[in-house]
């Protein structure tokens, strides 16, 4: 198995995960609740959907707001995090829901985004 940093990685919203278990993806969400271990979170999607994120070691930085995770979807469809980008919001607010659109069609023409959402298997 690759380098999960070179391997390509589709951006996903909570409904499309069940069609990646196993692979790689890229899920943008807001921080809604993190347990108190520090090793799982919950993001909600653009359609206030939630999906939680898995870690192997706790979170050392608190963390807040819009949060962009790499990860590998799991059976149970939670995604094994591998590292993650808080988002700064301090001048513009990032629209989640525009965000979610803008899945929608890269999903439904694929064919013009190869790298945006790769066939699932």
């Amino acid at each position: 198995m690759g380098d999960v940093f070179e391997e390509p990685r589709c951006r996903v919203n909570s409904a499309m995960l069940s069609r990646y278990v196993g692979r790689v993806v890229c899920f943008v969400g807001r921080v809604e609740k993190i347990h108190p271990t520090g090793t799982t979170f919950i993001l909600s999607d653009g359609e206030s959907k939630n999906t939680t994120i898995e870690l192997g070691e706790p979170l050392e930085e608190e963390i807040s707001g819009i949060i962009e995770v790499v990860g590998r979807v799991t059976p149970k469809a939670t995604i094994m995090g591998m590292s993650y980008i808080p988002f700064r919001e301090e001048k513009i607010a990032f629209d989640l829901g525009l965000y979610n659109e803008a899945l929608k069609v890269i999903h439904e023409f694929s064919q013009y985004y190869p790298f945006g959402a790769a066939e699932s298997s």
